[in-house]
């Protein structure tokens, strides 16, 4: 139980500085309480890089590890597996056994094969997060289970959401655009890190009559101002359908090249996802809903961040 509250402390500050950041998340919830319903997540995504940094303390994983540590600490299990070769992605997703009784999202979370990629920007990428300051994910994994009283599951998540961020510094302004050229998921994480990638509402959840689907929920999210995706993806016959609001666009830290100092330019933060689930055969003659996620589905959403 104690894991629980910790995980969902966490979460619930992550998406205070998510939905700060994306005002497009904001409005969602105020739309659907406005109707009498109710804000749930279906999963948060996060993206890394599949790396290994040399620190004073050894080495670490800097892809998917870095933050499956955490979450396995926090209870969530393994329970998909996603990889999109075209990408040069990797993608696990995390659920808690707990999940539906204690109203907890699912976990996305994808890594850039980096060794993948041309070796000239596998270098430079390599590069950039050797300045990382990286956080000790066994002594936090250690706090998690020594976690007592009340007062100390809260400091816990907030350590635990001090991980969500860029721990390397601002990376140079042409080597952003060169690595954009080449990923864009790769550009995005050199200057978001950890950072949510984005939270997902779960249309199966949000309890009003007034937007009983994904369809009549993304059309009132239009009409209220905000870029929406330009399709539903998925049917209900796969069990899963997504759309999502475009990106919102921040102005970030770089360093210029000519003088070194920093400066400020616009680029693409995160998008919020909303998605319904349907039931589907998960054995000969037994029904429940869909709880993966479709690589073809995801492979469209990731292009969501995707900068000019």
């Amino acid at each position: 139980m104690k894991n629980i509250q910790i995980a969902r402390l966490t979460w619930a500050k992550l998406w205070e500085d998510y939905s700060r950041r994306v005002p497009y998340a904001r409005t969602y919830q105020q739309a659907i309480e406005a109707a009498g319903g109710t804000l749930a997540n279906d999963h948060i995504a996060f993206r890394s890089l599949r790396l290994t940094a040399d620190t004073p303390k050894g080495k670490i994983e800097l892809g998917i590890p870095y933050i499956g540590r955490i979450v396995e600490a926090l209870g969530y299990k393994v329970a998909g597996e996603y990889e999109f070769p075209e990408q040069q992605l990797y993608a696990l997703h995390y659920q808690h056994p707990d999940q539906d009784e204690f109203d907890l999202p699912k976990l996305f979370v994808s890594e850039l094969l980096v060794d993948a990629l041309p070796e000239k920007i596998a270098d430079v990428i390599a590069q950039i997060v050797a300045s990382g300051q990286f956080f000790n994910s066994q002594t936090l994994i250690e706090d998690i289970a020594a976690a007592f009283p009340e007062t100390e599951l809260d400091r816990i998540a907030t350590r635990l959401q001090e991980i969500f961020i860029r721990p390397w510094e601002p990376p140079q302004k042409s080597i952003v655009e060169a690595v954009n050229q080449v990923t864009q998921y790769g550009a995005w994480v050199l200057l978001h890190g950890y950072a949510v990638n984005h939270f997902t509402g779960y249309v199966n959840r949000q309890q009003t009559p007034r937007y009983p689907d994904i369809a009549s929920t993304a059309r009132a999210l239009a009409e209220l101002g905000i870029p929406m995706k330009a399709k539903i993806e998925g049917s209900v016959s796969t069990g899963l359908q997504q759309t999502a609001t475009q990106a919102a666009i921040e102005n970030v830290l770089v360093r210029d090249d000519s003088t070194g100092e920093l400066i400020k330019i616009p680029w693409t933060y995160a998008y919020y996802e909303i998605a319904e689930r349907h039931p589907v055969e998960v054995a000969p003659g037994a029904i429940d809903l869909f709880q993966g996620f479709l690589s073809s589905q995801a492979k469209n959403l990731f292009e969501m961040t995707r900068k000019g």
